[in-house]
């Protein structure tokens, strides 16, 4: 059972090697049209795309269901778009892709100091992470381990030069690692628009959906300002990253002000959605 599982991690690992491979062989914009083309064509056949179509019903119940299957198709593309830009994450960042909305506004949020930074899975999700090299802001973040050990080590070596103040695994103990990094001068950040099961039912789309608390609530605790932001996808493998200051009430309740700062972290994110609906990535369990 175990060689079994090794030889399988393995096996995969050749295969994403050999997409990387593939992928640096390609001029920039070949390999991210390609990679997008290749994903719109075959993901919606899979299985993943019912929960997608059930998600934009949910979202979008007055869209004509071709215009919902259109939508769809294009999420597939992005996706497909950002999996062959990660091996080109330096590349982009160095040659000047990543442009901000307002430069005053990461000027005055680097002149603020330390906050917490919260992205959601839309455009190319992993340049969020560059405000904070403009910034000169020594981000620490907070990943997901993947089943594959081969295919997380390697990513992970792809994205940590983003990441100045750290790239963390999810665990129990990253918690603390980040209220020490928030209470020193740090950057907390987050891919904060997941579902958290054991989170708060805060509204999105309309409808309740689990939300993870800790970020507003490590705000909250430390005085930090909260920020949302999003990497929009622009022609020719191009990005505009938005940000958004998010309201924390400061009660005698603490954990109530952290309810209410999610609910706003979260209806912000909806909003950033509304922009570019196709480049969220709708096939993930949000809602009950």
């Amino acid at each position: 059972m175990i060689f079994s599982k090794n030889l399988r991690h393995r096996l995969e690992f050749a295969g994403f090697r050999l997409a990387e491979g593939l992928a640096r062989a390609l001029p920039l914009e070949v390999a991210s049209r390609v990679s997008g083309l290749g994903w719109r064509l075959i993901a919606p056949h899979l299985y993943r795309q019912e929960r997608v179509m059930r998600n934009l019903a949910l979202a979008y119940p007055d869209m004509a269901l071709d215009a919902r299957k259109k939508l769809a198709a294009g999420m597939w593309e992005n996706l497909g778009r950002t999996f062959a830009e990660v091996f080109h994450l330096e590349r982009i960042a160095a040659e000047g892709r990543v442009t901000f909305e307002s430069e005053a506004e990461i000027d005055a949020i680097a002149r603020g100091g330390s906050c917490v930074v919260c992205a959601l899975h839309l455009g190319n999700w992993e340049l969020v992470a560059y405000a904070g090299k403009r910034m000169g802001a020594p981000l620490t973040g907070v990943f997901q381990r993947m089943n594959n050990p081969f295919v997380d080590a390697e990513t992970h070596k792809l994205r940590a030069f983003l990441y100045e103040g750290g790239l963390l695994p999810k665990t129990p103990v990253t918690a603390r690692r980040l209220l020490e990094a928030a209470k020193t001068g740090g950057y907390p950040a987050f891919l904060a628009d997941l579902r958290d099961d054991r989170g708060a039912a805060v509204p999105f789309f309309g409808h309740p959906a689990r939300s993870n608390v800790f970020p507003a609530l490590l705000a909250r605790t430390t005085g930090l300002k909260l920020y949302a932001g999003a990497a929009y996808r622009l022609p020719g493998v191009r990005f505009r990253i938005k940000v958004a200051r998010i309201p924390i009430p400061e009660t005698e309740d603490r954990a109530a002000d952290a309810v209410a700062a999610t609910a706003a972290l979260q209806a912000q994110f909806e909003a950033f959605i509304r922009e570019a609906p196709e480049q969220w990535m709708w096939g993930h369990r949000k809602w009950d």
